[in-house]
């Protein structure tokens, strides 16, 4: 589904306009995200059901992302890191949508997905604690042999209770939450993607392949086809992982190019690096 059609970046006229007319700003000496873009002649981006931005550390692709989610109003969970002239470079962007209109746009980044991580990871550490401190209290009152010293008819009635029960099924009744989240950190960042995607939504990915194996970046492909096909869903994602780059008729944008220019993935810098490491060592793969 296309519900973003295209987005207009600043060029360089319209940079120099900024600049002139907020002088109150030269102040700072970071013009981000001016001077990002218009050297590499990309100002007008069409999209497609998928369009990826790809490019290497500095290359713009997850400042692309936060300037469209910016646009758009997307919700977000991780604050933008702003520059003094982000939002008024935003306010100049311009962009076209269908008649079409999502159900909600998101923009999920490589910080939700480590947040949920340790929330899990917390969750998990929470019900051990819990555990372990009633298991103890289970044998404390179980092996308690004066019970008239018991001040109240609460612990009388654990007491009896922890007699008359396996250790098992005392800890179980007491405990609020019982369920340890028993997934590797690459299900359980499926997980939160499964959990996030919604029917006839836009959602900005960035860098989406974090934390997960290279086994998981294949699941997680499929899925996003998936919720193109069957969900409605457009999806912009900043990637440099060859798996994702992959993703059915994908728009690729390689902004490590200058001018910056739509791209098979086959063309693009980091998989053929993929590629020709693989091929140099073929013969140990072909050894039977």
């Amino acid at each position: 589904m296309l519900y973003l059609k295209n987005f207009a970046l600043l060029d360089q006229v319209q940079e120099f306009t900024i600049l002139r007319d907020e002088e109150t700003r030269r102040i700072f000496n970071n013009n981000y995200p001016l001077h990002l873009f218009p050297t590499r002649s990309f100002k007008n981006i069409d999209f497609d059901s998928i369009t990826i931005f790809y490019g290497g550390n500095g290359s713009g692709k997850t400042t692309l992302i936060n300037i469209i989610s910016q646009k758009l109003n997307a919700t977000r969970k991780s604050p933008i890191d702003k520059g003094s002239y982000f939002d008024l470079y935003v306010k100049h962007c311009t962009y076209e949508m269908s008649f079409e209109q999502p159900t909600e746009i998101k923009l999920i980044t490589s910080d939700d997905v480590f947040d949920y991580l340790l929330d899990i990871r917390s969750i998990n550490a929470n019900v051990n604690r819990q555990k372990e401190k009633l298991s103890k209290e289970y044998l404390d009152y179980k092996f308690n042999k004066n019970e008239n010293s018991f001040d109240n008819y609460n612990e009388l009635k654990t007491s009896y209770e922890s007699k008359r029960k396996t250790m098992s099924k005392f800890v179980r009744e007491r405990l609020g939450n019982n369920n340890i989240i028993e997934c590797s950190n690459g299900e359980s960042a499926l997980m939160f993607w499964e959990r996030e995607i919604k029917e006839n939504s836009i959602y900005m990915l960035d860098e989406p392949e974090n934390s997960l194996s290279a086994e998981n970046q294949l699941k997680l492909k499929k899925f996003i086809e998936d919720s193109v096909r069957f969900y409605k869903c457009q999806f912009i994602i900043s990637t440099h992982s060859p798996f994702l780059l992959k993703l059915t008729g994908a728009r690729i944008y390689d902004l490590d190019q200058s001018p910056v220019t739509t791209k098979n993935w086959t063309e693009l810098a980091n998989v053929l690096v993929y590629y020709k490491f693989f091929k140099k060592y073929e013969d140990e793969f072909n050894k039977k």
